[in-house]
């Protein structure tokens, strides 16, 4: 899969993350599922991706704490 091809599917999910926050979980997964996808094939990840990765990471440690 080519790297605008993900990053169209990123930026679906990114907008709907904000469209519709009750689904927000699945859709941290899917893109935690997208970007884990773009690093095994060796594809460059955008810093701001990789940032909200961590964000999301940390919000779910404070959540399960």
């Amino acid at each position: 899969m080519a790297l605008e091809s993900f990053k169209a599917q990123i930026s679906l999910l990114l907008e709907e993350m904000v469209n519709q926050p009750k689904d927000e979980h699945e859709v941290q997964e899917q893109l935690r599922e997208k970007l884990r996808e773009m690093r095994a094939m060796g594809l460059p990840l955008p810093a701001d991706l990789v940032a909200l990765e961590k964000r999301l990471d940390d919000d779910l440690d404070v959540k399960e704490s």
